[in-house]
């Protein structure tokens, strides 16, 4: 069974159950999956994230137009 069988049953089988604890409970599960975006990333990654942030936090700013003239 290929992965969009396998989803279209799981869904089938989740709409007849009736019981709220379980949901949640699988709503919790699936919560807890999800891909945080930030573990994807390389640790230089974050630490250039972070430097801007902080930069952006003391006022470090770059004017759009202006940055689009220094780039062209």
């Amino acid at each position: 069974m290929d992965i969009q069988s396998s989803k279209i049953e799981l869904v089938k089988i989740i709409l007849n159950i009736e019981n709220d604890k379980f949901i949640e409970k699988i709503t919790e599960f699936i919560q807890k999956e999800k891909v945080n975006f930030w573990d994807e990333l390389s640790v230089a990654e974050q630490e250039e994230i972070e430097k801007g942030i902080k930069e952006l936090n003391k006022g470090k700013r770059v004017d759009f137009n202006d940055f689009l003239k220094k780039i062209s």
